[in-house]
């Protein structure tokens, strides 16, 4: 697998980027925080999304956009893929809103499908290819400090053989289960035989032998008795047809009795039926007189000319199809008006936000514009400070200019002027001490001199020393005199200097003050000023997009008018029809009033007909009565005639033998049925049993079978969880043996020092380091550089193993090497570019990633990537650079 190209918009700290990746070394380089690894980011976003980040998805939309759009191009097994992810972030929380994946079959699309179908491309998840082939920022140690448990879940997943845990554990979930199927299956196998063996010991054949035998006597003292009944029942059915017929008699006469009362009521009821149709039929007659005057009236409302029902008919349903005609015009200029008032409203709208944009427009170019007045104003009064600040320098360097002190060394001649005028000073103070000293000396002598004698010894004083002495001490005196004004003439002399040369000093630095500030001033004036042009040009630009805007407003507008115009048209066509609908609507009320009264007076008419012909029914119907009650009468006394009473008492007597010897043989006939059917349900009952038994022996064969089978698949499955696990171990061993070889020359070629000896790695993928004495050491206790070396190896043994060990037949990812130098001295960054090096030539990577601050690192790339931010926007942007064209800068330099 090889990325081809990515590209991105406003994806973190990018807010456009399209790179393209070439194969062989790309090293991508810029300070660090400059957004080096976003673009790696941004590539492992693209194939496994959400689940490639550490932080929320709203972290990677750069902030202050709405969205972010990232694509992937890469090659895989030669075929061509493309992903596109977007992601919004316009509400509470990201969401994404776009995942295609397109491949060279089909498109895939959603998160969940196009990370299933990444998954599948690889043959590995978010997690295995950081472990593998993505060597993140500062997780180069990640294998190494991992615990060996995780460390082993890690390398087990990465080389499949999770999956044959799986399998395993999958068998022996298998087997468990078979085994409690199978205990299950043997346990009913035992019930079944308990059951088998219960029936059979309970003589089951004899049992329904004996039973079949009782049935048959009972059923035939159940057809005797049954022979018997049926002769009494003749009997006693003869007898009663007798009873039965006097009785018929009997009810006959009594029914001829009550048919002759009813027919002379009826008879009677129906006459005075016939007087009240008369009069209904009266009544009728004055309705239809009114209906015809009232129909007279509303004909005389409509437009015809004569009560034809056709020609009524017909105008109606004219009138109804005007009608429809009307409603389905009004409401299709109710959805014109409707649409029409919509655009009108949406113009108007439309217009109003751009009226609106078109004044914060204005208002951003008057802002402008008086921002440019205030910045000319501050410039102006800058400038008039400014010519102050040169005036004032003026003045100050004349001074120097007349003075026999340079400006550079006015602090130094004021220094040593206050030097010089301290040293007078104290020359004066000890001037002024000594002579103070003498003058008493002088005086006591002098003192001495005219008293003649010493006041303490009365000794004569004109030979003594001190005596002696006095001219000295006066010329002394005197000296000290001259010497004293002339030490306060030189202070004198340097006070004045120093006020000189302080002033000096002071023009000085207040020289380096306003100098200082000149230049500050003239550095503001330039900013003003430099941004001026633009903002003028800005201010032109705004209102001219303001009057484009206003102008495209007033299209909004007429747009808006036009519309509200035809809506106006729409509304004004609806008004007619309304108008014209409701008058017919009332003709069409007129003739079904029309139509109405017509169908009432031919009613009335039908009706009046109808009671005519029912009185002339009635007046029929009671001629029928009259001479069927002449008959009645006339059976009525023949049947009183045909009456027997001698032969209705035999029968009477006959009827109760009968049934009392039937009651007896009922009685009887009900214990034999009971009898029958309790011996045909133990008969029954035996029966069941004995399919019951037929239906066991039946199922334990073939539970016997299905617990055969069981057995067979227990050991079956105890076999396959057996080869899963001595599979996983040999393969475990295999991979742990090479691994363990690619790890030795890979840490070889990048750490070649006479301090280590070889690398073990045991089956749990325990790692140990060995010295060249033997003793073993935890690589833990490798210093910082030797480490980062260390796991780099690893990961690349790692990356070697899954590669060679697939045979080409899924393409490993690019290698992908992020900040790899972090924890490298300069010696192992040059043992990492060997590293790099080995991948690429030896092991045949196709493409290496390898993202870095570190200058020693770009000469081992193929193809550079140059990655810097901008300082005032904070966005970072990429660019590719020409090793030929800056090998020749180096040399030129």
């Amino acid at each position: 697998m090889r990325f081809q190209r990515v590209s991105m918009e406003h994806f973190k700290c990018y807010d456009d980027a399209d790179l393209a990746l070439d194969p062989g070394v790309t090293v991508i380089h810029g300070l660090n925080g400059s957004g080096k690894s976003s673009l790696l980011e941004a590539c492992f976003f693209a194939l496994y999304g959400s689940k490639a980040i550490d932080e929320k998805l709203e972290d990677v939309v750069t902030i202050g956009a709405d969205d972010c759009t990232v694509e992937l191009w890469f090659a895989h097994a030669g075929g061509e893929y493309h992903l596109t992810r977007r992601v919004r972030n316009t509400g509470e929380r990201a969401t994404t809103a776009k995942c295609v994946l397109e491949t060279p079959d089909d498109t895939f699309e959603g998160a969940r499908a196009v990370r299933r179908r990444i998954t599948e491309l690889l043959r590995m998840d978010s997690e295995a290819f950081v472990n593998c082939a993505y060597v993140r920022q500062g997780e180069v140690n990640k294998l190494i400090n991992a615990s060996a448990s995780d460390r082993q879940d890690m390398l087990d997943d990465l080389l499949q053989l999770g999956k044959l845990e799986e399998y395993r554990e999958r068998a022996s979930d298998a087997r468990v289960g078979v085994k409690r199927v199978r205990e299950d299956k043997q346990s009913r196998l035992d019930q079944l035989d308990d059951q088998i063996t219960e029936k059979e010991e309970k003589g089951l054949h004899d049992r329904l032998n004996a039973l079949e035998t009782r049935l048959a006597e009972t059923t035939a003292d159940i057809e005797r008795i049954e022979g018997q009944r049926e002769t009494a029942a003749e009997t006693l059915e003869q007898a009663r047809a007798v009873l039965e017929e006097y009785e018929e008699r009997r009810e006959q006469l009594t029914e001829l009795g009550g048919d002759i009362e009813t027919l002379e009521a009826e008879i009677t009821e129906t006459e005075a039926e016939r007087q009240e149709l008369k009069e209904r039929v009266s009544a009728l007659k004055a309705e239809r007189e009114e209906l015809a005057a009232d129909f007279d009236e509303t004909l005389a409302e409509t437009d015809l000319d004569e009560a034809d029902p056709e020609r009524v008919t017909s105008r109606i349903e004219t009138l109804e199809e005007r009608a429809e005609e009307l409603r389905s015009r009004i409401e299709s200029r109710k959805v014109e008006a409707q649409k029409h008032s919509s655009e009108a409203e949406s113009r108007e709208a439309e217009a109003e936000d751009l009226q609106s944009r078109a004044e914060a427009k204005r208002d951003e170019a008057d802002d402008l514009e008086s921002d440019i007045e205030d910045a000319r104003a501050t410039v102006a009064t800058r400038r008039e400070k400014l010519d102050d600040i040169d005036e004032q320098i003026q003045r100050l360097e004349a001074r120097f200019a007349d003075s026999d002190v340079d400006r550079a060394d006015a602090t130094d001649r004021r220094d040593s002027v206050a030097a010089d005028l301290d040293e007078a000073r104290q020359r004066v103070t000890e001037l002024e001490t000594k002579l103070a000293s003498e003058r008493d000396s002088l005086r006591e002598a002098e003192a001495l001199l005219d008293e003649g004698k010493c006041p303490e010894c009365g000794q004569d004083v004109a030979e003594s020393p001190h005596v002696d002495s006095i001219e000295d001490d006066r010329e002394r005196v005197a000296e000290l005199e001259s010497s004293l004004e002339a030490a306060r003439e030189t202070v004198e002399t340097l006070e004045g200097e120093l006020e000189r040369t302080e002033s000096l000093a002071d023009a000085a630095d207040r020289l380096a003050t306003l100098e200082s500030n000149r230049a500050n001033v003239v550095q503001l004036i330039e900013e003003k000023e430099s941004g001026l042009d633009a903002d003028e040009t800005r201010i032109e630009e705004l209102r001219e997009s303001a009057e484009e805007l206003e102008a495209e407003a007033e299209e909004k507008r007429d747009a808006a008018t036009a519309a509200e115009e035809l809506a106006a048209e729409s509304r004004s066509v609806i008004g007619e029809c309304n108008q014209e609908h409701q008058q017919v609507k009332q003709s069409i009320q007129r003739l079904e009033q029309v139509e109405t009264l017509l169908d009432a007076v031919d009613e009335r008419e039908s009706d009046i007909e109808q009671l005519r012909e029912k009185r002339a029914q009635q007046d029929a119907m009671n001629e029928q009565r009259r001479e069927r009650l002449a008959e009645k009468r006339e059976r009525r006394q023949e049947l009183a005639e045909q009456v027997d009473e001698d032969r209705i008492e035999e029968a009477r007597s006959e009827t109760d033998r009968a049934a009392d010897y039937i009651e007896k043989a009922d009685a009887k006939l009900a214990e034999l049925r009971d009898q029958r059917d309790e011996t045909q349900a133990a008969i029954g009952g035996v029966e069941n049993e004995l399919a019951e038994l037929e239906t066991l022996r039946e199922q334990r064969e073939e539970l016997a079978a299905t617990v055969s089978k069981l057995e067979a698949l227990y050991d079956e499955s105890e076999q396959l969880q057996e080869m899963y696990g001595t599979l996983r171990a040999e393969l475990r061993r295999r991979n742990v043996e090479t691994l363990e070889r690619m790890l030795n020359e890979t840490f070889s070629l990048v750490y070649q020092n006479d301090s280590y000896s070889h690398i073990e790695l045991d089956g749990e993928y325990q790692l140990t380091v060995f010295q060249k004495d033997g003793d073993p050491l935890e690589p833990e206790q490798l210093s910082g550089g030797e480490r980062a070396l260390f796991n780099l190896s690893l990961r690349c043994a790692i990356y070697r193993l899954l590669a060679e060990g697939i045979e080409g037949a899924a393409p490993m990812p690019p290698l992908i090497l992020d900040e790899p130098t972090v924890f490298l001295d300069s010696g192992h960054v040059t043992q990492l570019l060997d590293l790099v090096a080995y991948m690429r030539d030896e092991v045949g990577v196709d493409q290496i990633l390898v993202v870095s601050h570190d200058d020693e690192l770009v000469g081992a790339a193929d193809d550079l990537v140059r990655v810097e931010k901008n300082a005032t926007s904070n966005r970072s942007h990429v660019s590719r650079v020409d090793r030929i064209e800056e090998t020749v800068a180096e040399l030129a330099d």
